[in-house]
C-alpha cells in the first residue's frame, strides 16, 4: 500500500470517529460546548487535517 492511501484512509477514519462522536451527543451538550450540529462535519473535516 502507498502511503498516500494510508494517509488518506486514516484522514477519513479521524473524520468519521469525529463527526459520529460529535452526532451522538444531545443538543444540551453541544451548547455547552458552543457547537452547532451544522457545524459538525466543518469541525470533523478540520479534525481530520491535524
Amino acid at each position: 500500500m502507498s502511503n498516500r492511501f494510508v494517509d488518506s484512509y486514516r484522514h477519513w477514519r479521524q473524520y468519521r470517529d469525529t463527526y459520529n462522536e460529535l452526532m451522538r451527543l444531545n443538543q444540551r451538550d453541544l451548547d455547552d460546548l458552543g457547537i452547532n450540529r451544522v457545524d459538525i462535519p466543518a469541525i470533523a473535516r478540520q479534525s481530520s487535517k491535524r
